[in-house]
């Protein structure tokens, strides 16, 4: 029995030292981006790294009011607006209205599903989608509406063009 307790206690203590290199990585980069880093903050950061999901708002609020109940819906909002400014996270906005959001901020792509789900496509297929894109065409856009272009959205759909 006192076999499977120390493995049960290098297991927590494995975990704890986890933790406290991911908030320490947090902590470092909320610094390097002037953000201040409060324990909801970096909370809402942590859950938001750790799916893949592209959660909404609420659904982040779910994921890290159960950790932390005294966290609110206003702070997980805010926080978000915050990363995102920072250039911490992305926010993904969907045909339905209801933006998601990433805290992968690499050059990758989105395909959305008929259910609404937000997936990374395969860097492998984001190489060939992106080679299949027209030379020039990103100058070709900014002359003709007349604004630098900064970021490029393209989505595809199964639903027929009107």
């Amino acid at each position: 029995m006192r076999r499977t307790s120390e493995v049960g206690g290098l297991a927590a203590a494995t975990k704890t030292i986890a933790i406290h290199a991911m908030l320490a990585q947090i902590r470092s980069l909320f610094a390097h981006k002037r953000l201040r880093c409060t324990a909801q903050r970096a909370e809402v950061y942590a859950a938001l790294r750790g799916t893949r999901s592209h959660p909404t708002a609420e659904q982040l609020y779910r994921l890290v009011h159960a950790q932390s109940p005294g966290t609110s819906l206003a702070t997980v909002y805010n926080t978000l607006d915050v990363l995102c400014e920072a250039g911490l996270a992305r926010r993904l906005p969907t045909a339905g209205g209801v933006a998601r959001y990433d805290a992968d901020i690499s050059d990758h792509l989105h395909a959305v599903t008929a259910d609404g789900q937000v997936l990374d496509v395969p860097a492998d297929l984001c190489g060939e989608i992106l080679q299949a894109l027209p030379e020039g065409i990103r100058a070709r856009l900014e002359t003709r509406l007349g604004a630098e272009v900064r970021h490029l959205s393209v989505q595809f759909s199964d639903r027929p063009v009107d």
